[in-house]
């Protein structure tokens, strides 16, 4: 058996002190060194295999976390782990209380195509760690090879309409693709960050400011369409994750994405990169070239249907965490009375219970929410040293 742990961290903005990363906000030497302190603390405290990051500002801040936090293991290892010398060194006790610096790790860092440096108006990047290094060099999706035309369909009695279509040329921020040695088996990680739900708004030409931003001239409908766009873009960039996935599987490889979704594992977006899950029976359906109300799927074309289905349908870490343990209190965001769960670790079927061909299963769920506080709190204006997410894991094992 081979057991890893696999963990998704938005850390918030880490970028190095006195360097305004939006406009006005930055860390002081203080607040960036406390900053550190407490993002080291928490990559200790999960000790995990492999890291997915997001909000990476700079490679070197990122650095300095994790050289903090092999430090803090080799001390912790020494205070708390016996030496050879000692009779009981090898109880298992022991082993579980080791904690595994990052001293071999590798890492891969995803720049925002977008970021040009510019004070005030930088764009963070992702970025994977992994004590089990990499098969090979990692991928970075972003700007795409030529624009994605989303043509819409017109309207049933308005077919000769042109019904439009949304282009995109580069997301928002950068998906990191990489390949993961582990035991035997090769493992495709992904890890995102979709667009925000932060509205898009259009400053005219000449002017300072979107005038929908003027919250003192509070614009209803031109706010609801700055959310229309992001949505849109957050969709758009779902779609071609989900494209880089089938992709993935379509090879053979097994699969695992995480990420900062920023929406839940229920919502279109998340249900885009996962896929659609299979009709109960295709057998009731009315076949897509259907002449008489009894034309509809065989058995046959039903089992074959829901295999095609499952076969690049990618699951929720949490939803099999909920299902095995009976707990469902799991939540990675807390904003405005809202708790809810943003960040996702999603895995290919070859990792579920139920299928008697997996390569593995997960064993357990964690979740660190403690440090989170909802945005009415009147301490909620200064959590930007901590974040404002929660870090997951899900702990795996492989078969021999």
């Amino acid at each position: 058996m081979t057991d890893f742990t696999i963990a998704c961290f938005n850390v918030k903005n880490l970028i190095g002190a006195d360097r305004e990363y939006y406009r006005f906000q930055s860390y002081t030497p203080e607040e960036y060194a406390w900053k550190v302190d407490w993002l080291a603390d928490q990559l200790l405290t999960m000790n995990a295999d492999i890291v997915g990051f997001q909000e990476i500002f700079e490679e070197d801040a990122l650095q300095s976390v994790i050289a903090e936090t092999s430090r803090r293991a080799h001390e912790l290892n020494a205070a708390t782990i016996p030496d050879p010398s000692k009779r009981y060194h090898r109880k298992a006790i022991f082993r579980k209380l080791a904690v595994e610096p990052y001293d071999d790790a590798a890492l891969a860092f995803a720049p925002n195509a977008a970021d040009t440096g510019e004070a005030g108006k930088r764009r963070p990047g992702v970025a994977i760690l992994s004590r089990l290094g990499f098969a090979e060099p990692p991928q970075i999706i972003q700007d795409l090879p030529g624009p994605l035309d989303i043509p819409f369909a017109p309207l049933r009695g308005f077919e000769n309409d042109d019904a439009g279509f949304f282009r995109i040329r580069r997301l928002s921020r950068p998906i990191l693709m990489a390949r993961i040695p582990v035991g035997d088996t090769i493992i495709t990680v992904f890890n995102c960050h979709l667009k925000s739900k932060l509205g898009e708004q259009i400053t005219p030409p000449g002017a300072a400011f979107a005038p929908e931003n003027d919250l003192t001239n509070y614009d209803p409908t031109g706010r609801a369409l700055g959310s229309l766009r992001a949505g849109l873009r957050r969709m758009a960039e779902a779609w071609v994750l989900r494209r880089a996935i089938v992709d993935e599987l379509n090879q053979g490889h097994p699969v695992m994405v995480l990420g900062d979704f920023n929406d839940s594992e229920h919502a279109v977006s998340s249900e885009i990169i996962t896929g659609e899950a299979p009709f109960k029976n295709y057998q009731w359906m009315l076949r897509h070239d259907a002449q008489t109300p009894r034309d509809r799927y065989s058995e046959e074309e039903h089992e074959q249907i829901t295999e095609d289905i499952e076969v690049v349908r990618l699951h929720s870490a949490e939803s099999l965490f909920a299902r095995k343990s009976r707990r469902d209190m799991v939540f990675t965001s807390a904003f405005g009375g809202v708790y809810e769960s943003i960040d996702q670790i999603f895995m290919s079927r070859h990792f579920l219970p139920e299928n008697p061909d997996r390569i593995g299963e997960m064993e357990y769920f964690s979740v660190l929410n403690d440090h989170m506080t909802d945005g009415s709190h009147p301490e909620a204006p200064y959590n930007k040293l901590a974040s404002d997410h929660g870090q997951i894991m899900a702990h795996m094992r492989l078969r021999s």
